[in-house]
């Protein structure tokens, strides 16, 4: 089933020279099938193939491209076990987690497909015409949003399915109206390339141009580099490091025509646990967070991998008891060897920094690939004087910072970098007594949680997933929900413009009955 070409648009390709298999964690062996990385030809192929879809795709009605997103989640759903033994073998991720990851991408595609069959997303906003106005007449101005161009979204290792090659970006980037090119992940290529070919049946079923999709193999930066730096290419998708997003933003800002790059990348998403939050209830946040910390090894974008408390009989409970925990629960297989050896490197290096004590860690044997998770302490001062303490460790793993008291404490999140998340463990009165610390949090975060944990990502209009920098590119936006929608467009003007000739989301008659901004009141009137 699987080729290991690359589909550029409806066709399979294999010009290139480059060859690599992809790796079964669980078993630690290498999987069969032989994938061959995109060439510069299939690479220019693709894009320039994208580029003559959008004239088409660009302009295709909401009720068009809901219709293919539709169908892409139905082709997905057909390819039924043989996927899920696909992504298995990938990621060493067991079959719930993949069944639940499928459920979310197919979900993600239904719901865009629900926004734009809608319509009123393209924010259509009109200022009808004052000819007789003094001294200057006020000309009629009508404005929505418009997809940008052909779109590279480059597949993530920690979800194969919904922020891969059919997940949020892509759905996103597709129901704008912007084809799509997915460098795939090298840890999950034949993952990518059956989801690659629900996606080209569901383009080929619903009648959409050749090039509105392609997926191109890579085994390493090269294809990255070639897809940012090509001059039809107008925006980027990147979820991951921060070394590899920043790398993609520094390369999309020196081209000769700049373009944005949406990445989102490392985040330690700090936990404040106030005195009044772990008082006779230290024993249970401790389990929770146990169990928060080590979900799917911990390869979470929102691991709490900090948590921040007032030094204290309480504070020492909570750690005594979070060890404990964290010490009796089985390791899981982590995402490739190469992820788990940097997750051995980091957890290392952190535990020899100055001042910093291992609390609990998990030192029996395990299997090949499998993380043991582990939990530090440091005092404030200790955490404050060094930056290193503040990156993440992708995998299993928390620092605890014993604060002196709440001023510290605020200090600590003021000196923090930009996170996805925040949380505040405590009662209401005691955080209306402290506004500071949740105002200090606000800046630094894109979500705050109350009494909760910060792993899990409802996909609703209302959720921002994205943060001040570096925990992404550009904090205005959110990477999930419909919203997310918004970074593969840009505003546009129509004015004096001839009513027979302007989109229906802009015609007097309003025939899509979409809600509209009309002399800055909103309607679903006819003008």
């Amino acid at each position: 089933m699987i080729s290991g070409k690359n589909y550029i648009g409806a066709h399979l390709s294999a010009k290139g020279t480059i060859t690599y298999r992809t790796f079964n964690p669980l078993l630690n062996i290498e999987n069969e099938p032989l994938h061959t990385e995109a060439s510069q030809e299939e690479v220019d192929e693709a894009v320039d193939l994208a580029a003559s879809a959008f004239e088409t795709y660009g302009a295709m009605s909401g009720s068009q491209k809901a219709t293919f997103l539709n169908t892409i989640a139905d082709e997905i759903l057909n390819l039924d076990d043989a996927l899920i033994q696909m992504y298995c073998s990938e990621s060493g991720l067991p079959e719930g987690r993949a069944k639940g990851e499928r459920g979310r991408t197919v979900g993600q595609l239904r719901s865009f497909a629900d926004l734009i069959t809608e319509g009123s997303w393209v924010d259509a906003t009109i200022d009808t015409a004052l000819p007789d106005r003094t001294p200057v007449p006020k000309p009629d101005l009508r404005k929505m949003l418009v997809p940008l161009g052909p779109v590279v979204v480059f597949g993530s290792s920690n979800f194969p399915f919904a922020f891969s090659t059919a997940g949020g970006d892509t759905a996103a980037a597709l129901a704008a109206g912007c084809p799509v090119v997915v460098k795939s992940h090298p840890m999950h290529a034949g993952t990518s390339e059956m989801v690659a070919s629900a996606v080209l049946r569901a383009a080929g079923k619903t009648g959409m141009p050749n090039g509105v999709f392609s997926n191109l193999n890579s085994s390493g930066t090269a294809v990255g580099v070639q897809l940012v730096g090509h001059p039809q290419v107008k925006a980027v998708g990147f979820t991951g490091s921060i070394k590899g997003g920043r790398a993609l933003f520094n390369l999309a800002s020196q081209r000769e025509e700049p373009i944005p790059v949406f990445a989102e990348m490392g985040s330690i998403n700090p936990v404040v646990a106030l005195p009044s939050a772990l008082k006779g209830h230290a024993d249970d946040w401790a389990k929770k967070y146990a169990g928060s910390i080590t979900v799917g090894a911990g390869q979470f974008c929102t691991n709490p991998g900090l948590i921040l408390g007032i030094q204290g009989t309480d504070l020492d409970r909570f750690i005594k008891i979070l060890g404990s925990e964290i010490e009796t629960l089985e390791p899981n297989c982590m995402l490739h060897p190469n992820i788990h050896e940097n997750y051995e490197k980091g957890k290392s290096e952190l535990s020899g920094q100055h001042g910093v004590t291992v609390a609990a860690s998990y030192d029996a044997e395990v299997a090949a690939n499998h993380a043991r998770q582990k939990i530090l302490t440091v005092d404030g001062p200790g955490f404050l004087k060094n930056p290193r303490l503040h990156q993440e460790v992708f995998g299993p793993f928390s620092i605890v910072v014993r604060c002196a008291d709440l001023d510290e404490l605020t200090m600590i999140i003021n000196n923090l970098e930009g996170q996805l998340t925040g949380t505040i463990l405590g009662s209401t009165d005691e955080i209306r007594a402290n506004q500071k610390v949740g105002t200090a949090l606000q800046n630094r975060v894109g979500r705050i949680i109350f009494n909760g944990v910060p792993t899990g990502v409802e996909v609703c209009p209302a959720m921002q997933h994205g943060g001040p920098y570096p925990a992404s590119t550009d904090s205005r936006f959110t990477a999930v929900g419909t919203h997310s929608i918004k970074r593969w467009v840009r505003p546009f003007s129509y004015q004096n413009w001839p009513q027979e000739l302007l989109p229906d989301e802009l015609k007097d008659g309003n025939p899509m009955k979409i809600s509209r901004l009309v002399n800055n009141a909103l309607s679903n009137d006819p003008i």
